[in-house]
């Protein structure tokens, strides 16, 4: 992280036409660092099983330390998930700030974007059906974007995605109910808006027509603090 600087962030979740919302999100500053992770889980399924599986592994994620890598933080989640018996499956996204940058760790598609401020670049590549057949040359049936490969419960962790992002940058980690229902160009501009994205995020993903419940979390590094001296010009 920025020697100096702290990341301000705005969460939001929205149930939407769910049961009940499964997505989770969460963020911890360990107050002796001052260091920040954050993470977005996602329930797999409609249930409160799922539910409960997201929480568990953002809570258990946000409480790694930073230092530690975001690797060990999707480790923690998966031990918290495993040790519930009654706790489902859930996908999950972790993100460090680092260097200026961002380091990630993620299952499932759950993602994470960079914004320059005028535009979003994705970090994350989806783990599912859909991507596994466009990685391979072929057309994806549309049930395939919701079929997860990996999860917080099943993955190993050669299966963990991994990347790091070190140009300054905000950002956006996402549901799918807010990634896979807007368009790329339309969450740039609705963070262009001077308004708290991560709530006008969810709100115009419902507004589209979604289908699942809607997250987001949006972080920028605070502007660094600009000391002026008073200055008497010469007659």
């Amino acid at each position: 992280m920025s020697p100096g600087r702290t990341p301000v962030w705005q969460t939001a979740s929205a149930q939407g036409p769910r049961t009940v919302n499964a997505d989770a999100v969460d963020a911890y500053a360990d107050p002796g660092t001052h260091q920040v992770v954050f993470a977005l889980a996602d329930g797999v399924g409609d249930t409160a099983a799922a539910a409960h599986a997201a929480q568990l592994a953002a809570a258990a994620a946000v409480r790694v330390a930073a230092a530690d890598g975001p690797v060990e933080a999707l480790l923690a989640a998966q031990r918290a998930v495993r040790a519930d018996a009654t706790a489902g499956d859930c996908v999950l996204v972790v993100a460090m700030p680092s260097d200026g940058g961002y380091r990630l760790a993620w299952v499932g598609d759950a993602r994470a974007y960079a914004w320059s401020g005028a535009g979003l670049t994705q970090l994350t590549k989806d783990h599912t059906l859909a991507q596994y057949f466009r990685d391979h040359d072929a057309t994806p049936a549309p049930h395939m974007e919701h079929m997860v490969t990996t999860s917080v419960r099943t993955a190993g962790a050669t299966e963990f995605g991994r990347a790091e992002v070190r140009s300054p940058a905000g950002l956006l980690l996402t549901s799918d109910g807010v990634h896979k229902t807007l368009t790329l160009a339309t969450m740039a501009e609705v963070l262009r808006q001077p308004a708290n994205s991560a709530t006008a995020l969810t709100e115009a993903a419902l507004a589209a027509g979604g289908p699942d419940n809607a997250t987001a979390m949006f972080a920028e590094f605070a502007p660094a603090d600009v000391r002026t001296v008073p200055f008497r010009a010469a007659a």
